[in-house]
């Protein structure tokens, strides 16, 4: 494994002026190495940790690290500026800047070493020396810990023997007032009055009196993170462990970083009397810290102020501020940041009863086409199989697929309820949102009353939760207590309160879907052509795809057009990203090349996210390509009328189609425009590039700057 840092790794003049510059200065010199495969793609990981929080820090230090795919192992750079660079500390430019590239899969002992250079750039003498290197081998072997130089140490050493003989000679001249102070002053003699009358107490001697126990120092415990969790993660840590040292404070300290963490002790954590949370992602497991009280700040706040958070904390102890106690966290909370709006949140929420639905859709939804190729339409009149079976009659398999398949699709609704609540209250949820799904089932209010029995559940449950329990009776509550009241609840406002109303609105959508016609049609699959190649797999494309699949509960003609259209649209990115790679290849990379082969078989079987590797790598002109073709094959879908009982399968259900080859026709001329589309972008940005010479290098590289 090589070594982090190198003298060819280090620039001791460097002459960049912005940050963008020096960072690029420096990633050249990785790439030169052969530790960057994608200098553009590498500084634009760069740019994106970047734009998430500066990473100049008081001292003169900038410290430009991300995790990226393109670093083929844990590597730094380190240059020194003269006039000095604004990385956005509050004190000023750096002159002294650390990049760290870390790979995506960066190894713990590397990622280690790391976080212990960020622990030394809180150290005065550290970054002096660097300053006054002046070989680059030199500031080289000082990043890494190494051993000093033979010549070095022998100057340290005779400069160190001056100092010590220098030292000796002051020491050597006031011996008398240090051994003075060393030594105690000696008891006085006890007087004579005292010793001639001794008193009957005295003369009968009492035990000793027990030695006054030292208090106990004020224990914190913290926890420190960053996005990237390399460099100011252990920053924060040890400029709070420093300023603990000096407060009298004993501070521990858990890193969430790279490397991996090593949780605190849970008798310590029961035992300390504040917290810090310095982080600038979410506190992993931040219940078991719930009942004390805790100052939550950003990472760099820990690096900046530490005796400012630890005189706060100490000063919320003193007045009794605790935090609430804990309560179970949702599992679509467990990753939220700590600013992620209600909105965020509620698109968390409902994309979890999605998810949870999906796979119901896919086999319940197969299964029935399965039964309609086999048996026919009219296999839905087909009596149960339980009192009807022939073994040796297709009619009777194609009934017990369609049947099965029923059964299956029954369970949407309250699957999607039962989650959305599960989403937002944990398991707690399960019980009063499975109860709402199946009342909306029951009146009628199909898909959109259950995605409101599911709001409604959570958000009973959630109530219920806040509630203070007395002790004696939270041992009963998830099992008898929230289930029972929260059912009775949601069962009520389903009922009598907003089932009606969801109903009627129902239905009113399932009207003009059937109805739907000319224009209006095209329109309507052209929008969701647009939204199933918007984020390629992403919430908009899951809200177009549950509209669809909403309508296969009470199918009809304009529902399983609705439903052909999805699908079609959603199979044009990655049909298109591979035919680009075929027909222009030179414009891709090596390895979207390859992930074009893989493009072709996820396209065909209705996997929009086989393009998501090419629109991460040049969003600006994939995504809008990608949305282009969608919409005309959405609109084409619409326009030549066919239909989709199947909510998923591609090409492999295209005899349960309605007009397959005209169905076909729409996928492959939104294919054709998307890919026409995507190649005239990336040909127009290689000749913006400069010379031919210019674009070769660019395309066969695959060059992405965010426009």
């Amino acid at each position: 494994m090589s070594e982090l840092i190198t003298a060819e790794l280090v620039d001791l003049d460097l002459s960049a002026e912005t940050k963008d510059a020096a960072a690029r200065s420096l990633a050249e010199r990785m790439a030169a190495s052969g530790r960057v495969t994608d200098l553009e793609g590498f500084l634009a990981d760069v740019a994106a940790r970047e734009a998430q929080m500066p990473t100049g820090l008081d001292g003169g230090i900038g410290i430009p690290h991300c995790r990226s795919t393109h670093v083929t192992e844990p590597t730094l750079a380190f240059g020194r500026s003269a006039s000095g660079i604004d990385f956005g500390a509050p004190d000023g430019p750096a002159d002294l800047i650390f990049l760290i590239a870390a790979p995506a899969g960066g190894d713990a002992d590397h990622l280690s070493i790391l976080s212990t250079l960020a622990r030394h750039l809180m150290d005065g003498e550290f970054t002096g020396a660097l300053r006054s290197a002046t070989e680059p081998g030199r500031a080289a072997s000082l990043i890494r810990g190494d051993a000093p130089e033979a010549g070095a140490a022998e100057a340290t050493g005779a400069d160190a023997t001056g100092a010590d003989e220098a030292g000796a000679g002051e020491a050597a001249e006031e011996p008398t007032t240090a051994a003075a102070e060393a030594t105690p002053p000696a008891a006085p003699e006890p007087s004579t009055p005292a010793a001639a009358e001794p008193t009957a107490a005295a003369a009968e001697p009492t035990p000793p009196e027990p030695a006054a126990q030292p208090a106990a120092p004020f224990r914190i415990v913290a926890i420190t993170s960053c996005p990237t969790g390399i460099a100011h993660t252990y920053m924060a840590a040890e400029s709070l462990e420093k300023a603990g040292t000096a407060a009298g404070v004993e501070v521990f300290v858990e890193t969430q970083g790279s490397a991996g963490f090593k949780r605190l002790d849970p008798q310590l954590v029961a035992d300390a009397d504040g917290v810090i949370f310095a982080h600038d992602v979410e506190v992993r497991d931040k219940e078991r810290f719930a009942g004390k009280p805790i100052v939550d700040v950003g990472v760099k706040a820990g690096i900046n102020r530490p005796a400012e958070l630890i005189a706060e904390v100490r000063q919320k102890a003193a007045r009794g501020e605790v935090s609430a106690p804990a309560r179970p966290t949702a599992p679509m909370d467990k990753g939220a940041g700590a600013t992620d709006s209600y909105a965020t949140r509620l698109r968390k929420w409902l994309m979890t009863g999605v998810s949870y639905m999906v796979p119901f859709v896919a086999a319940g939804g197969l299964l029935i086409a399965l039964a309609f190729a086999i048996g026919g339409y009219t296999i839905n009149k087909a009596p149960s199989v339980a009192d009807h079976f022939v073994w040796t009659e297709a009619t009777s398999w194609a009934a017990l697929l369609f049947q099965i398949g029923g059964v299956a699709f029954g369970f949407l609704v309250p699957v999607l309820a039962g989650f959305i609540a599960y989403g937002m209250a944990d398991r707690p949820g399960l019980v009063p949102g499975f109860v709402g799904g199946a009342i909306a089932l029951t009146i009628n209010a199909g898909f959109l009353g259950g995605l409101i029995a599911g709001l409604i559940a959570g958000a009973v449950v959630m109530a219920i939760q806040r509630v203070t329990i007395p002790p004696v009776l939270r041992g009963i509550m998830p099992v008898v207590v929230i289930p029972l009241i929260s059912s009775v609840i949601v069962g009520f406002l389903m009922f009598l309160v907003v089932g009606k109303p969801v109903a009627a609105l129902q239905k009113g959508l399932t009207d003009w879907l059937s109805g739907l016609s000319g224009a209006n049609a095209i329109i309507l699959g052209a929008i969701l052509g647009l939204m199933m190649c918007f984020d390629l797999g992403g919430p908009l494309n899951k809200v177009a795809y549950a509209f669809a699949v909403g309508g296969l509960a009470n199918p009809n003609e304009g529902s399983l057009k609705v439903m052909a259209a999805v699908m079609a649209a959603g199979m044009v990115p990655p049909l298109a990203m591979a035919l680009a790679t075929t027909v222009r290849g030179r414009l891709f990379t090596k390895a979207e090349r390859e992930n074009g082969k893989a493009a072709w078989v996820l396209g065909a079987s209705f996997i929009t996210e086989g393009a998501i590797p090419f629109a991460a790598a040049d969003p600006l002109r994939v995504i809008p390509s990608a949305m282009a073709g969608g919409a005309v094959t959405g609109a084409l879908s619409m326009a030549f009328g066919c239909t989709l009982r199947a909510p998923h399968g591609g090409i492999f259900v295209v005899p349960l189609i309605g007009q397959p080859l005209l169905y076909l026709l729409a996928i492959a001329i939104g294919t054709c425009v998307s890919t026409a589309l995507v190649i005239l972008l990336k040909g127009l940005r290689g000749a913006s590039a400069g010379s031919p010479a210019d674009t070769s290098a660019s395309d066969a590289s695959g060059v992405t700057v965010a426009a």
